[in-house]
């Protein structure tokens, strides 16, 4: 796409990129969920990305972002290239940038699963195409669009800025994309923590080290695991002060009643949640897997077709 300038002379539209999710305004973010949920309802009926690639960068293990994101982009008519860090030059010093230059040359987007966001932002910064977030150490808001466009099909009656959800545990990459994206679509979101793992407060929301004055009037209560991807040499203290916050039936007795349990996986039963409530009659969990597919799709559509 391109835009004139004020001489007169044609340049190139900058890409959209969707590094942290506070790209969106409120209203894109609304257009994008309701895109999302078409998309649910007749997934191969709009083929946006026909003749088009997207390389998918993995540095950490996935099952449901490779799923996902690999499966949605052949819906979409488009062609996914998988990329592992062992198998690229980036392994033996080839630079950010000149990666990032030659992507651009045969690929239309560029997605990134990692772990330090900086190499995200300088793929962004060095290519001319759109660069998305697969997850990285700060931030993960292709999940937090699944989780948005689960709250919408849960709660059909409500918009999302009269619902409240309650996340509890770490104040991790996944708690901060709740924050940051629900703030944007309006949703009350609450985190409870305990000491040392908590939020910061300019992610946005309401923080308590109490899960049961966080769940109060929640909607949908909301676990991750206790020992993400790196942080397994304090494994032992993380489950120690994190055994508080695990969802279970009584905790979520504390919502508004009909809450939801929510949970991105992948779950550990007993510890971050019970089995009873993981594979029980409350919770949204394995819609909110599958949701990811349709929100990214709809995402993918935005980057790239506008």
């Amino acid at each position: 796409m391109q835009a004139s300038c004020p001489s007169g002379a044609i340049l190139p539209r900058l890409p959209r990129h969707f590094l942290t999710g506070t790209e969106l305004s409120g209203a894109q973010l609304d257009a994008l969920l309701n895109r999302a949920l078409e998309m649910k309802a007749q997934p191969r009926a709009s083929r946006p990305l026909e003749g088009r690639s997207v390389a998918l960068l993995f540095e950490k293990p996935s099952t449901r972002t490779r799923l996902s994101y690999e499966i949605g982009i052949s819906e979409l008519g488009g062609y996914p290239v998988l990329l592992r860090p062992d198998e690229m030059q980036l392994s033996r010093g080839e630079s950010v940038r000149d990666t990032a230059l030659v992507l651009s040359r045969h690929v239309d987007a560029i997605g990134v699963r990692t772990g330090p966001d900086a190499l995200l932002a300088e793929l962004a910064a060095e290519g001319s195409i759109p660069v998305f977030n697969m997850l990285t150490a700060l931030h993960h808001p292709s999940q937090a669009l699944a989780d948005l466009l689960t709250l919408r099909e849960a709660f059909p009656d409500r918009p999302l800025a009269e619902l409240k959800l309650a996340y509890v545990g770490d104040g991790n990459n996944v708690a901060r994309s709740l924050c940051l994206l629900g703030g944007i679509a309006g949703l009350d979101v609450a985190v409870a923590s305990p000491p040392g793992y908590a939020l910061e407060p300019e992610a946005g929301g309401a923080r308590t080290t109490d899960p049961f004055e966080a769940v109060a009037g929640a909607h949908a209560v909301y676990a991750d695991v206790w020992v993400s991807m790196g942080d397994e040499a304090t494994a032992d203290a993380r489950r120690a002060a994190l055994a508080p916050y695990r969802i279970d039936d009584a905790l979520l007795d504390g919502a508004a009643p009909g809450a939801i349990a929510l949970h991105c996986l992948p779950a550990h039963p007993g510890e971050e949640i019970t089995a009873e409530v993981l594979y029980g009659s409350r919770q949204r969990i394995w819609d909110q897997a599958e949701n990811r597919r349709h929100a990214q799709k709809a995402l993918l559509e935005f980057l790239l077709a506008g």
